[in-house]
């Protein structure tokens, strides 16, 4: 939690019951015309001399990049104690994961080409200011050659808390925070029906994301036997929190049974007095009961409410809008295709009917089947009986054609389409980028060093 935060939560009105939680998440429903486009993506640092992690602190770090970036292009400082943890600016924001993974929450924006724009200003910006100090960035969903403790630990409350109750739920679960880096879009919705045929849609089509992004086939400086160990890594962090959620599919789901859901999802964390309060694994019934065992006699705010949506880690997950969360994270080109993927489908009624129609008489057992498959084989699996790169072309078809039809034209005067291309090449090749790494490696004789070179921003 950032100063910045704690002052806006003082003397907040306590929620009592159930309906107000559900009513938050009703609050996102907005006309067509307000839908925004919010992209998000996280990338390594590394020393460009060692390629060693990027340290928290020094004259070479994370805080110096931050200062720097505060400094140069006029981003807001936000700390928690007397580290400088985050930055914003114009609605966006740049936040780290617990192993220092830079992230860019961008603003919520009307078309792709604003948001490929954001993507490379903010991508110039972090080069400008850690090139000179010998400093690299690159964009991978796990990182290949680094241990779970050659990373560096950021230094917030509420990571320290997941920290200590991650190994007692899964085994995986440090490698998520320290060792794993996505790409998601977060996209609106008009309407309880129209969040539901979304949430289903993307919910059953995470996998092929997984499949079109792969690009994290290495940890440990070795072959981890998947082309998304990130995607792998999800299955074995906390079942309490992920997976493909498939009550989703089942009648009467909304915003209620989702609300039920997050019920149900052991919290984290409280903050209160300034401070972290840890209640790992106990329950938010309990709180809205004023009977929470770390808590007694205290009821939730709305901003606690908040903070315990951002703790459940679905393939989809609902805020007041939707995130998709199933991507490794990529190459600068590739950042680009993740909101363009997922905005020809969701955002255009005719392709989100034909893709709802493509995978709504999947079952729980085929869902589960691609999501494992997608993170083994990426794009050599197959799913329903079909190889995966041919619904990888339905699907790109169908979203282009959404694209198309949005009639979103860039300074080139081309559409949103354009930004497809790199999954369009992989759908035809049936390669993903996992192949081309793994390749990669081989021809550098097992030198890791060698990605880095060849793919830092």
């Amino acid at each position: 939690m950032t100063q910045l935060d704690a002052s806006a939560r003082e003397d907040l009105p306590p929620i009592e019951d159930v309906a107000a939680l559900s009513a938050y998440l009703a609050s996102g429903c907005k006309p067509v015309a307000e839908w925004r486009i919010g992209t998000e993506h996280e990338k390594f640092g590394f020393l460009t001399d060692s390629y060693a992690p990027l340290p928290f602190s020094g004259e070479r770090s994370i805080e110096a990049v931050l200062h720097r970036l505060s400094a140069q292009y006029g981003w807001t400082p936000l700390h928690e104690g007397d580290a400088l943890v985050a930055l914003k600016k114009e609605g966006a924001s740049i936040t780290l994961e617990p192993g220092g993974q830079f992230e860019l929450s961008g603003a919520p924006l009307v078309s792709l080409h604003e948001t490929c724009n954001e993507v490379h200003t903010h991508l110039a910006e972090v080069k400008a200011v850690a090139e000179p100090l010998g400093i690299g960035f690159i964009g991978l969903g796990a990182a290949p050659s680094w241990s779970r403790d050659d990373m560096p630990k950021v230094p917030k409350g509420r990571y320290t808390i997941m920290r200590n109750y991650m190994p007692k739920v899964g085994s995986l679960g440090l490698d998520m925070m320290h060792r794993t880096a996505t790409v998601q879009v977060n996209l609106d919705f008009a309407s309880e029906a129209d969040m539901v045929m979304k949430f289903r849609t993307a919910l059953a089509l995470q996998p092929l994301a997984t499949a079109l992004f792969a690009n994290s086939p290495f940890i440990d400086a070795a072959f981890s036997g998947y082309r998304s160990f990130r995607a792998h890594i999800w299955t074995d962090t906390d079942p309490d929190r992920t997976g493909m959620l498939d009550f989703v599919f089942e009648d009467g789901f909304g915003f209620e049974r989702y609300t039920e859901y997050m019920l149900d999802v052991p919290m984290y964390f409280l903050w209160r007095d300034g401070d972290y309060v840890d209640v790992a694994g106990q329950s938010f019934r309990d709180l809205l009961a004023g009977e929470l065992p770390g808590a007694p006699g205290q009821l939730p705010t709305l901003e606690d409410w908040k903070d315990h949506l951002s703790t459940a880690f679905p393939e989809v997950r609902l805020k007041t809008f939707l995130e998709m969360r199933g991507a490794d994270s990529g190459s600068w080109g590739r950042i680009c295709a993740l909101p363009a993927f997922w905005v020809g489908l969701l955002y255009d009624d005719q392709s989100l009917n034909a893709a709802w129609d493509l995978v709504r008489h999947w079952s729980q057992e085929t869902r589960a089947a691609f999501r494992h498959d997608a993170a083994k084989e990426a794009m050599a699996a197959t799913v329903d009986g079909r190889p995966v790169t041919d619904l990888a072309r339905e699907v790109l078809a169908l979203s282009a054609a959404g694209l198309q039809r949005r009639a979103c034209r860039g300074s080139s005067g081309r559409d949103e389409r354009t930004f497809l291309d790199p999954l369009v090449e992989i759908a035809e090749t049936g390669k993903s980028f996992a192949c081309t790494l793994l390749h990669d490696v081989d021809a550098a004789g097992g030198d890791f060093t060698a990605l880095f070179d060849k793919y830092a921003f």
